[in-house]
Order: C-alpha cells, then sequence, then structure tokens
C-alpha cells in the first residue's frame, strides 16, 4: 500500500518524537549509572560491554551520554519555548498596540541584538546565582529578538490584508484579529523559530557551562561531557568526544526534521498530493 503524503509526514513525526522520547526516558532512568565509578575499568575503549567505552574514572559514557543528553534536551527544550512564546507575544504586540509600544519593542530587540549573546548570558546567569536557573533563564531571555522581529513583519503585512482589514471595520476587537486571523498564520514561523532556538539553546549552554558560569560540573550535561573529552583527545581516548558528539547531531538533526514534519502538518496545502 502507498502511503499519501500525509501519511509519511505523520510517520516521520511519530518516528522523531519517539527516538528523543526513548534518550530523555533512557537518560532519566540511568541516573546513578552515569555518575558511578570504576578505576578497574578506566579508559576502556569501546567494546561490546561498553558500546562508548569508559572515561578516566571508569563511568561508562553510554550511560552518561544518554544523561546529559537528556538534561540538554529537557534544558534547551523550556528555554527554547520560554524564548519563542516570548517572541510571539512581543512580535504581535509591537505590530499591533500602535507606535509607542512598537518603538519600545524595538528598541528592546535592538538593545538585546546589540549585546554578544555569551556576554549577556553570562551576567544572566551569574546574576541568578549560576547553576540551572541562570542557565534557563539566560538562554531563554537572549534568543527571542530575531524570532520577534520576523513575527513583527509577518504581522504588518498580515494588516495589510483585505480580511484583516474588514475584520477591523467590522468592529472586531484586536484581540479577536490576533487569535482568529495572525495565529493560525503566524504557527509555521513559530514553529520553526522554536525547532531553530533549540540547538542554539544547547550551545550556549554548552558554552557559558565550559567556562565555569553555568550548569556545575557534577550535571553530566552534554556540554560538560565534551568539554572534559577534549582534555583528554590528545592521549588517543578519541571515543570520550566521538559518540557524544555524534548523538547530539543526531538529536539535533531529529528536532529540525520534528519541526519540519510539523510544519507541514500546520500547512494543509502543503501535505497532500
Amino acid at each position: 500500500m502507498r502511503l499519501n503524503r500525509r501519511q509519511r509526514v505523520l510517520i516521520g513525526l511519530g518516528v522523531s518524537l519517539l527516538f528523543l522520547a526513548a534518550v530523555c526516558a533512557a537518560g532519566i532512568l540511568s541516573g546513578e549509572a552515569a555518575m558511578a565509578t570504576d578505576f578497574s575499568r578506566k579508559n576502556t575503549a569501546p567494546c561490546v560491554k561498553y558500546l562508548f567505552g569508559t572515561d578516566w574514572l571508569g563511568r561508562d559514557m553510554l550511560a552518561r551520554t544518554l544523561k546529559g543528553l537528556s538534561l540538554s534536551i529537557l534544558i534547551g527544550l523550556l528555554a527554547a519555548a520560554v524564548s519563542a512564546v516570548l517572541a510571539l507575544v512581543l512580535g504581535i504586540v509591537s505590530a499591533t498596540m500602535g507606535k509607542a509600544v512598537d518603538a519600545a519593542v524595538t528598541f528592546c530587540i535592538d538593545l538585546v541584538m546589540g549585546v554578544p549573546h555569551i556576554l549577556l548570558l553570562l551576567l544572566i546567569s551569574v546574576a541568578l546565582g549560576k547553576g540551572l536557573r541562570g542557565v534557563i533563564v539566560g538562554v531563554a531571555l537572549t534568543h527571542w529578538p530575531s524570532l520577534a522581529r520576523l513575527i513583527r513583519a509577518e504581522v504588518i503585512q498580515l494588516k495589510e490584508s483585505p480580511y484583516i482589514q474588514i475584520a477591523e471595520k467590522l468592529g472586531k476587537s484586536k484581540w479577536y484579529i490576533a487569535r482568529k486571523h495572525l495565529l493560525p498564520h503566524l504557527l509555521p514561523q513559530f514553529v520553526v523559530g522554536l525547532v531553530l532556538l533549540f540547538p542554539h539553546a544547547i550551545l550556549h549552554e554548552s558554552s557559558i557551562t565550559f567556562l565555569g558560569f553555568g550548569l556545575s560540573t557534577e550535571q553530566p550535561a552534554i556540554g560538560i561531557v565534551l568539554s572534559e573529552a577534549m582534555k583528554y583527545l590528545v592521549t588517543g581516548q578519541w571515543w570520550l568526544a566521538l559518540f557524544p558528539g555524534l548523538l547530539l547531531v543526531v538529536v539535533v538533526i531529529l528536532f529540525y526534521v520534528a519541526g519540519e514534519r510539523l510544519q507541514k502538518l500546520i500547512n494543509p496545502g502543503s501535505i497532500h498530493e
């Protein structure tokens, strides 16, 4: 039986989400195994018993990688979701609430974009005492401007559409127009923006953690796993960075695939043959 495009989209979306959920579940379940040390098995190369090998403390790199990825996925999803929702709200408010509000939001966008991400992240993380809260809030408050600017431009273009102008002349409120006419058109951009924010969230979470202003080194986030592995690559322990890095790439690609499939589902015209 030949599958139509909608069925293929649903299958691709389901496979991507199932794999990501499996990684998160495996990481949560492997909590103690990821931290257990055994010097009798330290620096073991990949084998049947230890698929990803072990590190200099004898820790199982497969369990450590899954734990790190699950933690990084949860941090990235939460921070990216908050940032994307903030961008959506500010983008719509900027384009629909008058010139004064538009000028204020545009000034905030330019202000945040004018400061290097990593510097602003460091300041916010330190101000909040670093750790998990500092990373999530820092990423969420520094990654919304680009998406907000895109949504603002899209809303301004949509306002010139005949059906929007007719709704305004019929006396419909701005909230009604935003909910009934603007949001359905903005959902594809919102989903794509959310997906694109995820790799940035992971990258910056890893960066500030590597610099000592993010997560504690006791937490096996993927950024900590990779930064620690860099110290041992020169000694020939290539598996410490290779397998965690490859699995991180797979996870990021699957997020892009999931976002693409969601966009096709949201836009019905693109999923029918």
